[in-house]
Order: C-alpha cells, then sequence, then structure tokens
C-alpha cells in the first residue's frame, strides 16, 4: 500500500470536509477570490461558458464551482431516446452489471446491492448496465437527469468519505459502496433506473433541486425518504442536484431499460446532456 493509499484511512475525513464546508463558504473577497483564481488557472477553466463570466463575481467558492453555465453550454442530445451523460467529467468505469457486480477498476469490484444498501432495490439491476462519471475539479458540477423520470425515494447512506480519485479507486476495495452517498430511485418510461451520487474527501456536499442541501449532515445511520406523492418529475437533460465541490455519479439501469453506447470507455471525457446511450 503506497503512503498516499495509506493516508486515505488514517485522515478524519468528516473533520477535515466541515473545515473544507465552511472555508468554501468564507465570503472574505481577498480569501474567495484567491481561491477562485487558483483553481481558474490551474485547471484552465473555461469562464466563457459560465453565465456569471467575472469569477470576482462569486459571493464565496462554492458558488462558483457550483456556478450555472449559458444556455447554449451543453445542448440536449436531439434524440428523445438517448441516454445523456448526468455530469460533466470522465468515464470512470461502464458497461454490464454481472450478476450484481460491478466493475470497479483493476480487479476491484462491488455489489449494486452494496452501493444502493438494500438488496430488493438492488435486484432490478441484476444484469443491467451502468456508468461511473468522475468529476474533477475543472468540471461543471450540477448533476442532471440521464432520463425523463419521477422520484420514487432517496436513501442517505453513511459511511467513510474516500478520495474518489483514480488512484484510490484503483486501490481501495469497493470505494463506492463505502462512501457516504445519496441514493436516487427513479420511475421511466422503461422500468426503474438509480442515481448515485456519492460524496468524497474534502468535497462531501450535496444539493438536490426537491430537498435543498441534502448532506451535510452527515449520516449516523440509513435515513430514507420516501417522495412517493410529491409529484416530482424531472425531464432527461434537467437539473437534480450538484455537488458543492466535486465526487462522483454512478447510473444504474436494469435489464430491458437501456444500452449504453459500446464505445464508451475509461477515462473518456464526457459533458451533460451528451449521448451516452439509447433507451
Amino acid at each position: 500500500m503506497t503512503p498516499k493509499v495509506l493516508l486515505q484511512y488514517v485522515l478524519p475525513h468528516r473533520f477535515l470536509s466541515r473545515i473544507v464546508y465552511w472555508a468554501t463558504r468564507w465570503t472574505w473577497t481577498p480569501w474567495k477570490n484567491f481561491l477562485i483564481g487558483q483553481i481558474v488557472r490551474r485547471y484552465d477553466v473555461d469562464m466563457r461558458q459560465a453565465a456569471q463570466p467575472d469569477p470576482h463575481a462569486y459571493a464565496h467558492f462554492n458558488d462558483f464551482f457550483t456556478r450555472a453555465l449559458t444556455p447554449d453550454a451543453r445542448p440536449l442530445d436531439a434524440d428523445p431516446r438517448s441516454i445523456v451523460s448526468p455530469a460533466d467529467g470522465r468515464i470512470s468505469q461502464a458497461g454490464r452489471i454481472e450478476d450484481g457486480r460491478i466493475f470497479q477498476a483493476k480487479g476491484q469490484s462491488y455489489t449494486a446491492a452494496e452501493l444502493l444498501a438494500d438488496e430488493a432495490a438492488a435486484a432490478p439491476y441484476r444484469d443491467g448496465r451502468f456508468v461511473t462519471v468522475y468529476l474533477s475539479p475543472r468540471d461543471y458540477h450540477r448533476v442532471h437527469m440521464p432520463l425523463d423520470g419521477e422520484l420514487i425515494s432517496t436513501r442517505h447512506v453513511p459511511g467513510r468519505i474516500f478520495s474518489v480519485a483514480p488512484f484510490a479507486v484503483e486501490a481501495i476495495p469497493r470505494l463506492f459502496a463505502r462512501n457516504e452517498r445519496l441514493v436516487c430511485h427513479f420511475r421511466g418510461e422503461h422500468g426503474p433506473f438509480a442515481v448515485i451520487l456519492v460524496g468524497a474527501i474534502l468535497v462531501s456536499s450535496v444539493s438536490t433541486v426537491w430537498d435543498g442541501l441534502t448532506i451535510p449532515p452527515y449520516a449516523g445511520h440509513i435515513v430514507d425518504r420516501d417522495a412517493r406523492g410529491r409529484g416530482i418529475r424531472l425531464q432527461r437533460g434537467e437539473e437534480m442536484g450538484r455537488f458543492n465541490m466535486g465526487s462522483t455519479v454512478i447510473v444504474l439501469l436494469p435489464p430491458g431499460g437501456g444500452e449504453l453506447d459500446p464505445a464508451l470507455h475509461a477515462q473518456q471525457p464526457v459533458q451533460v446532456r451528451q449521448r451516452i446511450g439509447h433507451a
């Protein structure tokens, strides 16, 4: 085990994440402009795509990090039957769920039941499809719907907050099934599908369009919320949530619920509303 991986096990994940949560919302102008400037320069962020292109106009760093884009920055794929990427980033992995197991990286895998923290909820996805998208600091950090769907329920699953950078994904067993995460269950035209927002060290804050800030607070136990009867229906490509800082999104599809484009491959860059498959 490398020192960098070992550090993931010993760091006080939640304590550090709380500090970062506070620091990224500090409105003191020299501080927030310094942080924003560091990201813009280091990652060559194209502010021309931002609805507010002036990096100094944001109230604090997280306001910048979760910035909206111009309406034409991420056009929706024109085919109404297409499955679209839920996030900007890179494909971590994509493909078939093999007998209930999801491939992570280099011999690492985990079960859909572990990811969803629910054996019964995982059953429909046993031989379905999955796609995992990793968001880096340079990416747009709002999460959008891969398909039309009605929200059925959410499950906030407590856990660790390991890094989701490639080095950690390759080295830490069952990482996505161990990190704190928000599981969102939807009902679509072709059956159920799930969108899972996975937290990561320093960047473990998640918001949704229907409930606002959801993480933190960090969970001490599983928290279920039934959304049936609330009429929360979202269209393909519509915003569903955001990472207050970055992380990973996983989409699960049941057999017959859609096919991913066979050309999808690990480390392929993708953008929100870009076609990644068809229903």
